[in-house]
């Protein structure tokens, strides 16, 4: 099974600084049918304005992701964690116990990034945040895992969820798989450039919600960059 979610038909909400569109329910934009998928909670997709950004806001109990597309976000907490991650970077934060964060675009463009929650494990814990490069020359026509909750995936930033995401680079013409275990659910978005996956084609932004398929090949119609989340 896979859902097509057009870009157009998402969730929107424009404040000015930020224009933000909601692969799911979030905020003042509610839809029953679209609560989350697994253990995925969340899939906004933001565009902050130059100088702005986020204030100091408290989280618990949740697995947050940032995958910056263009620009650069500034992350501060009260942890005492300070750092800049810039397109094609991730930076993950466990919330735990609870702590508050801002996210600031301090460049003088318009920063893009996709923010992720997932459910974690369990509730409690200590919350910890990360942030790791990964340069897009590393995952040209294969899935590389980005953030995960399995130790197996040494070189990804960990979370505390069960679950991957993974993200690749693709030419036109170019294809790659990603084996979806049974169970498990799938959502997909081309942050740039048009796909196919499993045969149905995508526009830039749309998203792709998938189950019940033994493997998700992707096929770029165009030059593509691709993020997928893997949740029980």
């Amino acid at each position: 099974m896979i859902d097509r979610r057009p870009f157009e038909n998402l969730g929107h909400a424009d404040h000015g600084w930020l224009n933000a569109r909601h692969h799911f329910s979030f905020a003042n934009w509610y839809d029953p049918g679209r609560m989350g998928w697994g253990d995925l909670r969340v899939w906004n997709d933001d565009e902050i304005g130059p100088k702005a950004g986020f204030p100091p806001h408290a989280h618990s109990d949740m697995e947050i992701i940032t995958y910056v597309r263009t620009g650069a976000i500034t992350h501060k907490d009260s942890l005492g964690n300070e750092g800049r991650t810039a397109a094609g970077d991730v930076q993950v934060m466990s919330a735990g116990t609870g702590v508050r964060h801002a996210e600031y675009n301090l460049e003088d463009e318009t920063t893009t990034l996709f923010q992720i929650w997932i459910m974690p494990r369990g509730h409690g814990g200590a919350p910890d945040w990360g942030a790791k490069p990964f340069p897009k020359a590393d995952r040209t026509g294969k899935f590389v895992v980005l953030a995960s909750g399995f130790d197996q995936d040494k070189d990804a930033l960990k979370i505390r969820a069960d679950a991957r995401m993974a993200g690749v680079t693709l030419t036109a013409g170019e294809e790659t798989d990603w084996p979806l275990d049974a169970g498990r659910h799938a959502y997909l978005v081309a942050s740039k450039g048009e796909i196919e996956v499993n045969g149905v084609k995508l526009s830039p932004r749309d998203g792709a919600a998938i189950r019940d398929e033994a493997f998700i090949r992707v096929k770029a119609l165009s030059d593509a960059e691709v993020v997928l989340v893997d949740t029980p």
